[in-house]
């Protein structure tokens, strides 16, 4: 895998945003949101890789479910990418909501997927805004080698 920067923020590095948005443009996988409630009652989510924006932030489509519904209580969340055929490969985002839109234009310019019954009438949805606080490779490599 290739070797991001552990604080993209902190760097405020261009480079460190394209470079993640290369990789996630050039590799498959499967992605998992974890939030939290405001108690700190996890939940975990089969998610799309994220979309990245021009102003450096990072969105995601979401359904009014509990997901939303944790970071309308708790704006932090990580995301985990796991490289397909691999069990090992992959990338972890640490996240900080910053705002969201549920403006229905805006979010069909960045759906992905549709599904049956993607098109119920009255579902909502949101495009959900991060900024990235820190990366982490998938595993850590082993300090012994």
């Amino acid at each position: 895998m290739m070797s991001l920067c552990a604080n993209a923020h902190v760097h405020g590095a261009r480079e460190e945003y394209m470079d993640l948005n290369n990789y996630f443009e050039t590799h498959t996988g499967t992605g998992v949101l974890a939030t939290a409630d405001a108690q700190g009652f996890p939940n975990a989510a089969l998610y799309s890789r994220p979309h990245f924006m021009e102003d450096g932030t990072v969105a995601f489509v979401m359904n009014d479910r509990l997901s939303h519904r944790n970071l309308e209580e708790n704006r932090y969340a990580a995301f985990i990418f796991v490289e397909s055929g691999t069990k090992r490969d992959g990338i972890r985002l640490y996240m900080e909501k910053l705002r969201e839109t549920d403006d229905p234009a805006e979010i069909e310019k960045y759906r992905r997927h549709r599904t049956g019954g993607d098109e119920v009438p009255g579902k909502k949805r949101f495009l959900v805004f991060f900024r990235i606080e820190k990366t982490r490779p998938l595993v850590e490599p082993d300090p012994a080698s």
